[in-house]
């Protein structure tokens, strides 16, 4: 069998790539939509290694704004990946009007379970309290920094964390992550941009390197980890048939 993919658990990927230019990153890339809008495009697609998401970015008016729990849904049933949604401090829109999002888009999948990629950019309470609020399988939080309090809840409340080249700033919070929780991801083009490695959807073997440092493990067997705690995170969330055959098969091997 051929080696393991490397697997990006959040990336951004214009939607209208060519189905070539995604095999060309011989890598499993799970791709966030921002919007309804984009999320209706991407969606027509039909790609062996790349997986792609319905979202409702915080930090985007257009994209709050342009909501609605109708359209949201029809998306939902065509796919195993919510992202990306969340919640952000900076954002233009009013915490109040992203809570109230997030919540419509939780209870949604409370009803059907999907891998739900989390953003929580200066709003890491106030989305741990949504989260309690509105408990789900399937949590995902992206480029995570908090401290270890706040690191401690978000394992209780079962979340798993997907981690980028720049957290290798922060090594104090990826050793509180335990290590059956961890995914991979590059969140290009934002997280990806202090990475020496060409910066693309998929290359991320210098946080896999990272992984495997902190934890005296080889690459390999991080990637290998990785590949188990995605095997067991769409085992949690019962999305494995929305997944692409190829990715199904390479699971199914583990």
């Amino acid at each position: 069998m051929s080696p393991l993919l490397p697997i990006d658990a959040h990336a951004h990927v214009d939607p209208s790539i060519s189905s070539g230019d995604l095999d060309e990153l011989h890598a499993v890339i799970f791709a966030m939509t921002r919007s309804v809008a984009e999320a209706e495009i991407a969606l027509k697609r039909s790609d062996a290694t790349t997986v792609w998401g319905v979202g409702a970015h915080p930090g985007l008016v257009s994209a709050q704004h342009g909501f609605t729990e109708e359209a949201f849904s029809i998306l939902l049933d065509r796919s195993p990946l919510v992202g990306e949604v969340g919640l952000d401090g900076k954002s233009r829109v009013p915490l109040d009007r992203q809570c109230a999002v997030l919540s419509q888009i939780l209870k949604l999948v409370q009803e059907r379970r999907r891998i739900v990629s989390l953003h929580s950019y200066a709003a890491t309470d106030r989305l741990l309290q949504v989260l309690e609020r509105t408990p789900i399988s399937g949590a995902v939080l992206h480029w995570w920094i908090g401290d270890e309090a706040q690191t401690e809840k978000a394992v209780g409340l079962g979340c798993f964390f997907s981690v980028n080249i720049g957290m290798a700033r922060h090594p104090e919070v990826l050793r509180k992550i335990p290590l059956e929780r961890l995914l991979t991801e590059t969140d290009h083009p934002a997280g990806n941009k202090s990475s020496r490695l060409p910066r693309r959807p998929g290359m991320v073997t210098d946080v896999e390197a990272v992984i495997a440092r902190l934890h005296s493990l080889e690459p390999q067997e991080a990637r290998l980890l990785i590949w188990r705690n995605l095997l067991t995170l769409t085992s949690q969330t019962d999305t494995w048939q929305l997944l692409p055959r190829t990715i199904r098969v390479r699971l199914g091997a583990l």
